[in-house]
């Protein structure tokens, strides 16, 4: 598949370097130290028939967002379609790493937030990776210190967390600061607001110590925040149409796609099938998900943080399209993204398939698919 070509449909304008979200998108996650870790994980297989590749290997973070993945694996629901074709699963802490592993051939297929798959597309020109399904949506919320932040507009002049410059949340927190009518330079963070860029592993320490006011946080970082005496201000997907936005996908590699389809579908009806699992057995999986995490990291989620977790998070096989193109737009507008043409960015081809199958309606790629 040849690079997409702008069109002036698609185009956006251009406002600064792309290489800002090179250095610094995560995916919608818990972590952002760029850092591999396959520790506490197996290779599986269920036996049976043996599909095109001998091995898949899937990649994801150790985080509640990415449940399908976590779930998928931890109940063998994902390996059953695969038959005797070897799950070989790896955990990221960043979304850059995870795009460099997908590009370096160290994972096929991989779990991951929409700010690093639009910088994995647009700085290969398109030939790196597709998008083939999505996971989930929500699971963002701006909580703060409730005896300095009453109201939105207590905001102004506050230090509120994002987890690292250009990524998702920070994204969505520029965009809508922007919204409110006030000024934040995107790359120092100074402005009418104070957007300090923290490691989700110890924003939570810094709220206890005062250093912040707030964060605009992913799950379960916000819960965890809560359970320290914060408030949800708002809940982002309230900003968002049907309250529902992006926040992980499924991608493949462009070449794996092109060589082996099979395993590509069958992984796509392992996650459907995942998810409907989910939907359907909502505190099973919810251990299950807390399950892989203590294996994953050798702790788990206590109660307080886990639950309502869970309960603002959504799973979803749409991959919620048009809203990562507004966030393309938002990336471009807050100065953090190059002018861009995310067509072809998405190959929604096997999951319709695969959901055609079950009898369930197609989604749509909001026009960026492959022509």
């Amino acid at each position: 598949m040849s690079a997409p070509r702008t069109t002036p449909r698609r185009a956006l304008p251009a406002v600064a370097a792309l290489p800002l979200l090179a250095l610094a998108l995560t995916a919608c996650g818990y972590g952002s130290a760029a850092k591999q870790d396959d520790a506490g994980k197996a290779d599986v297989s269920t036996g049976g028939k043996k599909l095109s590749a001998d091995t898949v290997r899937i990649g994801y973070f150790p985080n509640l967002t990415h449940a399908t993945a976590l779930v998928g694996i931890q109940e063998g629901i994902i390996a059953k379609e695969l038959g005797s074709t070897t799950v070989k699963p790896s955990t990221f802490n960043a979304g850059p790493s995870e795009i460099e592993a997908l590009n370096a051939g160290s994972i096929d297929i991989g779990f991951i937030g929409p700010s690093p798959a639009i910088n994995g597309f647009t700085k290969s020109k398109g030939k790196s990776l597709r998008i083939i399904g999505g996971s989930a949506s929500g699971g963002v919320k701006l909580v703060v210190d409730p005896k300095k932040i009453k109201t939105l507009d207590d905001l102004k002049g506050k230090k509120i967390a994002t987890p690292q410059l250009g990524n998702t949340q920070d994204v969505a927190f520029l965009n809508w600061i922007s919204e409110k009518g006030w000024k934040v330079d995107a790359n120092s963070g100074k402005g009418d607001v104070s957007v300090v860029r923290t490691d989700n592993k110890v924003t939570p320490d810094a709220y206890k110590s005062g250093s912040i006011d707030g964060a605009w946080a992913p799950e379960p970082t916000a819960s965890k925040l809560v359970a320290q005496g914060a408030k949800v201000l708002l809940d982002e997907s309230t900003l968002w149409p049907d309250n529902k936005f992006v926040i992980t996908n499924i991608i493949v590699s462009q070449k794996f796609l092109g060589e082996h389809p099979d395993v590509v579908e069958a992984v796509l009806r392992g996650s459907v099938d995942t998810n409907a699992w989910i939907k359907a057995n909502p505190d099973k999986a919810k251990d299950s998900a807390n399950a892989a995490l203590k294996a994953l990291s050798g702790k788990e989620l206590p109660a307080d943080v886990i639950d309502p977790a869970w309960k603002s998070i959504q799973f979803t096989d749409d991959p919620l399209a048009a809203t990562l193109d507004t966030e393309a737009k938002h990336a471009v507008k807050a100065g953090l993204l190059d002018a861009t043409d995310l067509t072809g960015i998405y190959d929604l081809r096997p999951l319709n398939k695969v959901l055609k199958a079950a009898g369930r309606p197609e989604v749509a790629d909001a026009g960026l698919g492959v022509k």
